[in-house]
């Protein structure tokens, strides 16, 4: 007698076992997920989340790495195919696997990314807000993002 996948208890696709140890439940687990309205909010909420990581590149004071982060976890439940585009992503892949597994920053993106940081927070603070606790807020914000990059992990190269 042929056994088919629905017979066989211990039948699972690897990604959900990838993903059941991220613990976070693929696509399609739970009803909300399963209905077509469901997975389109969470896709469209994924494609929010990832406009707003990619504004956040040049714009130091929009935080590029939670959004990403959302994004994904919004894409692992509407969509496996946007989900396994962004992971593999040329620009956001190694990123974002790089960061959910602790693995750290380059040295060289790190320095880039504090050089950018202050050159924009600094230029808006000079030359776009005149008002003080809008510049103190920006310099806690520039001070709080420094600290957490520098707290950051660097990633050696060959690792």
């Amino acid at each position: 007698m042929e056994k088919g996948l629905a017979d066989c208890h211990q039948y699972r696709p690897r990604r959900d076992k990838v993903k059941e140890e991220a613990g976070v439940q693929p696509a399609g687990t739970d009803a909300q997920a399963r209905t077509g309205f469901g997975r389109a909010l969470w896709n469209a909420a994924g494609t929010v989340f990832l406009v707003l990581g990619v504004i956040g590149i040049p714009v130091p004071i929009l935080p590029t790495t939670p959004f990403l982060l959302l994004a994904a976890a919004c894409y692992l439940r509407g969509s496996e195919r946007m989900h396994k585009w962004l992971l593999t992503n040329r620009y956001f892949g190694a990123y974002l696997s790089d960061y959910r597994m602790g693995r750290g920053m380059p040295m060289r993106i790190k320095a880039a990314t504090l050089a950018l940081l202050w050159i924009f927070i600094g230029a808006t603070m000079l030359f776009a807000v005149s008002d003080t606790i809008v510049r103190s807020l920006l310099l806690l914000v520039a001070i709080g993002v420094t600290i957490h990059i520098l707290m950051l992990k660097t990633k050696r190269n060959g690792r």
